[in-house]
């Protein structure tokens, strides 16, 4: 390929609207351009790419045995009216109606599709298990559309769903998936950690997430070094004892003035102590009950384990007269010792069980206790002690002990079992051996084939550019020619072009009338794997230079034109 035949734009500043590197490498490159908020058309160079991608994955599910179909990206209501979904979604959901005014909302995801296709296509256990997938556009109305293909409103999805007899051939359909994804990325040169995360409305107990390691990730991840724990902070849980030491003696409480001191910050600076002197007491509501939250007052309160541990649908901060009405005082005073609502459920993180010497609220607008003793002065039950906070850097590992440090990671893909919770809604059924009805199990499993593409930028670049792997490089080489109207260069370059296109390897050939400086520039920029730099000195001197894109600039070799396609081979291994 002539790059004077191709589409190829690269841009020398940075997209004012790009904050991190990979969007704006994305932009600078050429793969992609901001056509709306949200909104992307991918380029020659980028759809490149993202065929890779889609290729690598489809090989890998097909090896897994998985079957490839394509549902509609325009899904009826009806379907999602069948799961509750259509109200539960929310305004994260694009929904709109036809001329006849029958409602669809463009596919957020497909659960309800696959799950609706799987009824009417399968009736008997020897259809079972059975795996299908696709790879679709899905849409979601994001508020703050971000970091350019990592949070979009369109985005490319490979989304998989398992169907199995019992809980047994669940757990190997997930985990024959799972290893799937494993080597999904492994081909995408993409350093993929799995961590374990929370279901929330999707998935069962067991659910796995895939995160590329990379400081403008998202979300947080606990991570040990020692064992290889990792988990989504969301879920992440860490070793800890029955009870932390108070702060002093314990003698009767005592009432402090703390006026206008409200945060854990203000009071700690006021009375000139550390954080973790005082409980952090906050009031929930809880399937529409309040309940008081105490944790210790340096951690925050994890909602989703908070959510676990109730067995709730919904937790949510409590507005100000619920506060008011369970405490009698205002939020930022109030705490477990006497609320005003003597019957309101108290619980606590596990580390405060047998802590004295505590500071807390005094459920009484600018008072503070000083000296409380937790068993004593607070009716917390035994059993409404539980971990209950967000894991922090230094916590220890719940495997090994060992401490933990807090990573931030892209989600570029996650594997779910989801039991019955939507086969169950269809009554997707199949008939055992004894013509007796059974409803099917169920996994999902998505990978953002998209967002793996900027993934994959965000992890491998350098100052100078994209660092491609050559799995996934829009080319594999490029060739810069630097002397276009000298016919020698001209043939050697058209040469090892076609000499390497034999052997299967993407090349571009740098065919502009630029100074070899831009070209290198260029060629940084999109991060080629390989460069070959041909011109009338180098062949002079009896060669060509050759070049890896991940080694330093200094590195390079001149390589007699006639070899130059094996050592290429060589080096793309």
């Amino acid at each position: 390929m002539k790059w004077t035949k191709y589409l190829v734009q690269t841009l020398r500043e940075n997209p004012g609207d790009a904050e991190i590197d990979s969007h704006k490498l994305l932009m600078r490159a050429g793969l992609a351009r901001k056509v709306a908020g949200g909104l992307y058309a991918y380029l020659p160079l980028g759809m490149r790419s993202l065929k890779k991608i889609q290729q690598i994955v489809r090989e890998e599910m097909d090896r897994a045995g998985a079957l490839e179909i394509v549902s509609p990206i325009l899904q009826p209501a009806e379907l999602w009216r069948t799961t509750g979904r259509w109200d539960t979604m929310g305004p994260n959901m694009f929904k709109l109606r036809d001329r006849g005014e029958h409602e669809f909302a463009l596919g957020p995801t497909a659960e309800e599709v696959f799950t609706d296709l799987a009824k009417g296509l399968i009736s008997s256990y020897r259809q079972l298990p059975v795996t299908i997938y696709q790879i679709q556009w899905k849409f979601r109305d994001e508020t703050r559309p971000r970091f350019g293909l990592m949070r979009s409103k369109e985005f490319l999805m490979k989304d998989a769903y398992s169907f199995d007899v019992d809980a047994e051939g669940a757990d190997k359909s997930y985990w024959n998936m799972y290893h799937a994804y494993e080597r999904i990325y492994e081909r995408c040169g993409l350093k993929a950690v799995p961590v374990q995360a929370d279901g929330g409305d999707m998935g069962d107990s067991l659910t796995h997430e895939f995160h590329v390691l990379a400081d403008a990730g998202e979300d947080g991840i606990a991570w040990c070094e020692g064992c290889g724990y990792a988990a989504n902070l969301e879920k992440a849980e860490r070793k800890v004892g029955t009870g932390e030491p108070g702060t002093g003696s314990v003698g009767a409480c005592e009432a402090v003035a703390t006026p206008n001191a409200k945060t854990i910050e203000e009071v700690a600076s006021f009375m000139g102590l550390p954080a973790d002197a005082f409980v952090k007491s906050l009031v929930y509501v809880a399937d529409g009950k309040p309940v008081m939250v105490c944790v210790p007052g340096d951690r925050d309160v994890n909602d989703v384990k908070l959510k676990h541990f109730l067995g709730a649908k919904a937790v949510a901060l409590a507005d100000f007269d619920t506060v008011l009405k369970a405490t009698g005082a205002n939020a930022g005073f109030v705490g477990p010792v006497k609320p005003a609502d003597g019957t309101l459920r108290i619980v606590a993180d596990v580390t405060l069980r047998g802590a004295s010497g505590r500071i807390v609220g005094a459920n009484k607008d600018d008072f503070h206790l000083k000296g409380v003793d937790l068993a004593r002065d607070a009716k917390i039950a035994d059993s409404d002690y539980a971990d209950l906070v967000v894991v922090k850097a230094g916590d220890l590992c719940p495997k090994c002990g060992k401490p933990m440090a807090i990573r931030r990671g892209i989600e570029v893909g996650q594997v779910f079992k989801l039991g019955t919770k939507y086969s169950a809604a269809f009554n997707a059924t199949y008939k055992n051996d004894k013509l007796e009805e059974h409803i099917m199990i169920m996994g999902c499993y998505g990978v953002g084939v998209s967002r793996t593409l900027q993934a994959v930028i965000e992890q491998c670049h350098d100052k100078d550019g994209i660092v491609w792997p050559a799995s996934v490089a829009p080319f594999q080489v490029c060739i810069c020619l630097l002397d276009p109207d000298t016919a020698e260069a001209a043939k050697v370059a058209e040469d090892l072009e076609s000499a390497l296109e034999a052997k299967g390897v993407d090349v571009i050939v740098d065919d502009r009338a630029e100074r070899p400086g831009v070209k290198f520039k260029d060629a940084d920029l999109i991060g080629f794997p390989v460069r070959v730099v041909v011109g009338a000195k180098g062949l002079a001197n009896g060669g060509v230079e050759v070049k890896l894109r991940s080694e330093d600039k200094s590195k390079t070799r001149m390589v007699p034109p006639a070899e130059a396609a094996e050592t290429i081979m060589e080096l793309l291994k």
